[in-house]
């Protein structure tokens, strides 16, 4: 379920989109990006339910959220999604 490889779409999607987690930019290169995600031990699921399922995992109560109000929660292109708990 889970993946620890970050591949050139998921790196660009949390560059392009990691305003919506920081205040501030936490990488500016894709080389960055990786590493932080690699610190962070951030996540890449193919699906939505899997993303609800790793949360359920880890204890948090997402009762009746959406998917866009999850900020940890980062949409790839290719359908799949990044998690950060920053």
């Amino acid at each position: 379920m889970q993946s620890q490889y970050y591949d050139d779409d998921v790196l660009e999607a949390f560059l392009k989109d990691q305003g919506q987690l920081f205040d501030e930019p936490v990488a500016d290169t894709p080389e960055e990006a990786e590493a932080f995600l690699e610190d962070c031990m951030a996540v890449v699921v193919d699906s939505i339910e899997e993303v609800y399922d790793y949360f359920e995992e880890s204890g948090a109560d997402l009762d009746g959220a959406e998917l866009d109000d999850i900020c940890e929660v980062f949409k790839i292109p290719d359908g799949r999604y990044l998690i950060v708990e920053g």
